[in-house]
Protein backbone atom coordinates (compact mmCIF):
# COMPACT_ATOMS: atom_id res chain seq x y z
CA UNK A 1 0.00 0.00 0.00
CA UNK A 2 1.58 3.30 -1.08
CA UNK A 3 2.20 5.67 2.29
CA UNK A 4 1.78 9.46 2.66
CA UNK A 5 5.17 11.02 2.94
CA UNK A 6 5.59 13.22 5.90
CA UNK A 7 5.92 16.46 3.83
CA UNK A 8 2.51 15.64 2.11
CA UNK A 9 1.51 15.08 5.93
CA UNK A 10 2.39 18.43 6.91
CA UNK A 11 1.06 20.17 3.88
CA UNK A 12 -2.58 18.93 4.47
CA UNK A 13 -1.40 20.07 8.00
CA UNK A 14 -1.24 23.28 7.49
CA UNK A 15 -3.62 23.40 5.15
CA UNK A 16 -6.30 23.09 7.60
CA UNK A 17 -5.22 25.11 10.07
CA UNK A 18 -4.98 27.94 7.54
CA UNK A 19 -8.92 27.02 7.17
CA UNK A 20 -9.55 27.14 10.28
CA UNK A 21 -7.98 30.63 10.49
CA UNK A 22 -9.80 31.34 7.52
CA UNK A 23 -12.91 30.47 8.75
CA UNK A 24 -12.52 32.23 12.02
CA UNK A 25 -11.40 35.38 10.12
CA UNK A 26 -14.85 35.10 7.81
CA UNK A 27 -16.79 34.55 11.20
CA UNK A 28 -15.21 37.60 13.16
CA UNK A 29 -15.68 39.74 9.49
CA UNK A 30 -19.60 38.20 10.04
CA UNK A 31 -19.88 39.75 13.03
CA UNK A 32 -18.18 42.83 12.51
CA UNK A 33 -21.12 43.91 9.67
CA UNK A 34 -23.55 42.57 11.84
CA UNK A 35 -22.35 44.59 14.31
CA UNK A 36 -22.17 47.84 12.52
CA UNK A 37 -25.68 47.04 10.44
CA UNK A 38 -27.28 47.05 13.84
CA UNK A 39 -25.39 50.19 14.93
CA UNK A 40 -26.51 51.85 11.32
CA UNK A 41 -30.45 51.03 12.10
CA UNK A 42 -30.36 52.21 15.53
CA UNK A 43 -28.66 55.35 14.10
CA UNK A 44 -31.77 56.05 12.40
CA UNK A 45 -33.95 55.58 15.09
CA UNK A 46 -31.56 57.91 17.27
CA UNK A 47 -31.92 60.45 14.51
CA UNK A 48 -36.06 60.58 15.58
CA UNK A 49 -35.00 60.69 19.25
CA UNK A 50 -32.57 63.55 19.21
CA UNK A 51 -34.82 65.92 19.76
CA UNK A 52 -36.23 64.13 23.39
CA UNK A 53 -31.89 63.72 24.32
CA UNK A 54 -30.72 67.29 22.98
CA UNK A 55 -33.23 68.76 25.56
CA UNK A 56 -32.49 66.47 28.72
CA UNK A 57 -28.86 67.13 28.06
CA UNK A 58 -29.52 71.52 27.30
CA UNK A 59 -32.32 71.11 30.36
CA UNK A 60 -29.33 72.53 33.00
CA UNK A 61 -29.10 75.69 30.87
CA UNK A 62 -32.62 76.93 31.02
CA UNK A 63 -31.53 77.71 35.03
CA UNK A 64 -28.85 79.56 33.52
CA UNK A 65 -29.34 83.33 32.92
CA UNK A 66 -28.29 84.52 29.34
CA UNK A 67 -26.98 80.63 28.54
CA UNK A 68 -27.45 79.93 24.92
CA UNK A 69 -26.54 77.21 22.11
CA UNK A 70 -23.97 78.89 19.72
CA UNK A 71 -23.69 76.97 16.18
CA UNK A 72 -21.20 78.92 14.55
CA UNK A 73 -21.51 77.72 10.91
CA UNK A 74 -24.61 77.11 8.75
CA UNK A 75 -24.06 73.48 8.95
CA UNK A 76 -23.26 72.99 12.78
CA UNK A 77 -26.40 71.84 13.83
CA UNK A 78 -26.65 69.34 11.06
CA UNK A 79 -23.24 67.70 11.79
CA UNK A 80 -24.47 67.71 15.49
CA UNK A 81 -27.58 65.93 15.08
CA UNK A 82 -25.52 63.22 13.31
CA UNK A 83 -23.03 62.94 16.14
CA UNK A 84 -25.30 62.19 18.56
CA UNK A 85 -27.60 60.02 16.53
CA UNK A 86 -24.80 58.05 16.18
CA UNK A 87 -24.15 57.78 19.69
CA UNK A 88 -27.91 56.85 20.49
CA UNK A 89 -27.36 54.57 17.65
CA UNK A 90 -24.39 52.52 19.95
CA UNK A 91 -26.33 53.08 22.95
CA UNK A 92 -29.44 51.74 21.68
CA UNK A 93 -27.82 48.84 19.15
CA UNK A 94 -25.43 47.78 22.63
CA UNK A 95 -27.60 44.43 23.98
CA UNK A 96 -26.71 43.69 19.79
CA UNK A 97 -23.42 44.50 19.41
CA UNK A 98 -22.62 42.47 22.65
CA UNK A 99 -24.39 39.62 21.49
CA UNK A 100 -22.19 39.72 17.95
CA UNK A 101 -19.05 39.43 20.30
CA UNK A 102 -20.31 36.65 22.72
CA UNK A 103 -21.39 34.70 19.48
CA UNK A 104 -17.62 35.09 18.37
CA UNK A 105 -15.94 33.50 21.53
CA UNK A 106 -18.94 31.70 22.50
CA UNK A 107 -17.92 28.51 20.38
CA UNK A 108 -14.53 28.74 21.88
CA UNK A 109 -15.51 28.40 25.71
CA UNK A 110 -16.23 25.46 27.72
CA UNK A 111 -19.43 25.53 29.95
CA UNK A 112 -17.74 26.72 33.22
CA UNK A 113 -16.35 29.92 31.22
CA UNK A 114 -19.32 30.68 29.28
CA UNK A 115 -21.19 31.13 32.78
CA UNK A 116 -18.31 33.07 33.97
CA UNK A 117 -18.57 35.08 31.36
CA UNK A 118 -22.44 35.59 31.49
CA UNK A 119 -21.96 37.10 34.54
CA UNK A 120 -19.85 39.83 34.28
CA UNK A 121 -21.23 40.70 31.23
CA UNK A 122 -24.34 41.37 33.19
CA UNK A 123 -22.40 42.77 35.73
CA UNK A 124 -20.55 44.83 33.41
CA UNK A 125 -23.88 46.24 31.62
CA UNK A 126 -25.63 47.03 35.11
CA UNK A 127 -22.09 48.67 36.54
CA UNK A 128 -21.46 50.76 33.59
CA UNK A 129 -25.55 51.92 33.48
CA UNK A 130 -25.00 52.77 37.41
CA UNK A 131 -21.73 55.03 36.22
CA UNK A 132 -23.36 56.17 33.50
CA UNK A 133 -27.09 57.45 35.59
CA UNK A 134 -24.14 59.03 38.05
CA UNK A 135 -22.95 60.96 35.84
CA UNK A 136 -25.94 61.97 33.98
CA UNK A 137 -27.07 62.91 37.90
CA UNK A 138 -23.86 65.13 38.34
CA UNK A 139 -23.71 66.86 34.76
CA UNK A 140 -26.23 69.37 35.67
CA UNK A 141 -24.59 70.25 38.81
CA UNK A 142 -21.39 71.28 36.87
CA UNK A 143 -22.75 73.09 34.97
CA UNK A 144 -24.73 75.23 37.61
CA UNK A 145 -21.85 75.38 39.54
CA UNK A 146 -19.63 76.51 36.85
CA UNK A 147 -22.07 79.25 35.27
CA UNK A 148 -22.30 80.49 38.78
CA UNK A 149 -19.11 82.24 38.04
CA UNK A 150 -19.92 84.18 35.42
CA UNK A 151 -19.58 87.89 35.81
CA UNK A 152 -23.25 89.52 36.05
CA UNK A 153 -24.47 91.54 32.89
CA UNK A 154 -22.74 88.92 30.70
CA UNK A 155 -23.83 86.11 28.32
CA UNK A 156 -23.31 83.11 28.42
CA UNK A 157 -22.58 82.21 24.17
CA UNK A 158 -21.64 78.50 24.42
CA UNK A 159 -20.58 76.16 21.18
CA UNK A 160 -22.84 73.84 21.09
CA UNK A 161 -20.43 71.06 19.82
CA UNK A 162 -18.18 71.44 23.16
CA UNK A 163 -21.37 71.63 25.68
CA UNK A 164 -22.51 68.23 23.92
CA UNK A 165 -18.81 66.42 24.43
CA UNK A 166 -18.69 67.88 28.03
CA UNK A 167 -21.80 66.52 28.61
CA UNK A 168 -21.62 63.37 27.24
CA UNK A 169 -17.56 62.84 28.34
CA UNK A 170 -18.30 63.35 31.72
CA UNK A 171 -21.33 60.52 31.13
CA UNK A 172 -19.21 57.90 29.74
CA UNK A 173 -16.26 58.76 32.21
CA UNK A 174 -18.39 57.98 35.01
CA UNK A 175 -19.68 54.79 33.13
CA UNK A 176 -16.38 53.60 32.76
CA UNK A 177 -14.76 54.18 35.81
CA UNK A 178 -17.44 51.49 37.79
CA UNK A 179 -15.88 49.18 35.03
CA UNK A 180 -12.38 49.00 36.68
CA UNK A 181 -13.56 46.76 39.74
CA UNK A 182 -14.88 44.12 37.17
CA UNK A 183 -12.04 44.15 35.26
CA UNK A 184 -9.93 43.40 38.55
CA UNK A 185 -12.02 40.84 39.25
CA UNK A 186 -11.62 39.48 36.09
CA UNK A 187 -8.06 39.34 36.16
CA UNK A 188 -8.43 37.49 39.31
CA UNK A 189 -10.19 34.78 37.86
CA UNK A 190 -7.93 34.40 35.46
CA UNK A 191 -4.89 33.85 37.90
CA UNK A 192 -3.21 37.14 37.19
CA UNK A 193 -3.98 39.32 40.31
CA UNK A 194 -4.34 37.88 43.94
CA UNK A 195 -6.43 39.62 46.28
CA UNK A 196 -3.91 40.18 48.44
CA UNK A 197 -2.05 41.82 45.90
CA UNK A 198 -4.64 43.82 45.45
CA UNK A 199 -5.14 44.58 48.91
CA UNK A 200 -1.72 45.53 49.57
CA UNK A 201 -2.48 48.27 46.54
CA UNK A 202 -4.98 50.02 48.73
CA UNK A 203 -3.22 53.23 49.01
CA UNK A 204 -2.53 53.64 44.86
CA UNK A 205 -6.12 53.03 44.42
CA UNK A 206 -7.28 55.34 47.05
CA UNK A 207 -4.99 57.78 45.06
CA UNK A 208 -6.00 56.75 41.75
CA UNK A 209 -9.62 57.07 42.67
CA UNK A 210 -9.53 60.43 43.84
CA UNK A 211 -7.18 62.12 41.29
CA UNK A 212 -9.63 60.14 38.63
CA UNK A 213 -12.62 61.45 40.27
CA UNK A 214 -10.99 65.07 40.58
CA UNK A 215 -10.42 64.80 36.77
CA UNK A 216 -13.80 63.88 35.99
CA UNK A 217 -15.56 66.08 37.81
CA UNK A 218 -15.52 69.25 36.68
CA UNK A 219 -17.01 70.87 40.11
CA UNK A 220 -15.37 73.67 42.15
CA UNK A 221 -16.30 72.30 45.29
CA UNK A 222 -14.75 69.19 46.54
CA UNK A 223 -18.36 67.17 47.17
CA UNK A 224 -18.62 65.41 43.74
CA UNK A 225 -14.93 64.54 44.17
CA UNK A 226 -15.64 62.71 47.69
CA UNK A 227 -18.19 61.34 46.47
CA UNK A 228 -17.39 59.38 43.41
CA UNK A 229 -14.08 58.79 44.60
CA UNK A 230 -16.15 56.88 47.60
CA UNK A 231 -18.09 54.82 45.30
CA UNK A 232 -14.98 53.53 43.43
CA UNK A 233 -13.34 53.03 46.33
CA UNK A 234 -16.60 50.82 47.59
CA UNK A 235 -16.67 49.01 44.36
CA UNK A 236 -12.68 48.40 44.69
CA UNK A 237 -12.83 47.19 48.35
CA UNK A 238 -16.19 45.02 46.49
CA UNK A 239 -14.22 43.64 43.77
CA UNK A 240 -11.25 42.54 46.62
CA UNK A 241 -13.90 40.70 48.80
CA UNK A 242 -15.16 38.67 45.40
CA UNK A 243 -11.67 38.11 44.08
CA UNK A 244 -10.33 36.80 48.23
CA UNK A 245 -13.33 34.09 48.02
CA UNK A 246 -12.15 32.95 44.59
CA UNK A 247 -8.89 32.76 46.26
CA UNK A 248 -9.77 30.60 49.29
CA UNK A 249 -12.25 28.54 46.88
CA UNK A 250 -9.46 27.79 44.90
CA UNK A 251 -7.14 27.46 47.53
CA UNK A 252 -9.24 24.63 48.93
CA UNK A 253 -9.49 22.10 46.12
CA UNK A 254 -6.06 22.15 45.28
CA UNK A 255 -4.27 19.16 47.54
Amino acid sequence: MPTEKPSDQNRDANSEGVMTVTAHLAELRKRIIWSFAGIALATIGGWFLYGIALAHITAPMKDVTGANLNFQTIGAAFDLKIRVSLWLGVLIASPWWIYQILAFIWPGLRRRERFWMLIFGVAGVILFAAGAVFGDWTAPRAVSILSSFTPPDSAMLLQADAYIKFYIRLVLAFGISFLIPEILVMLNFLGVLSARTMLKGWRWATMVAFIFSAIANPLPTPWPVILQASALLALYFLAVGIAAFHDWRRNRKQP
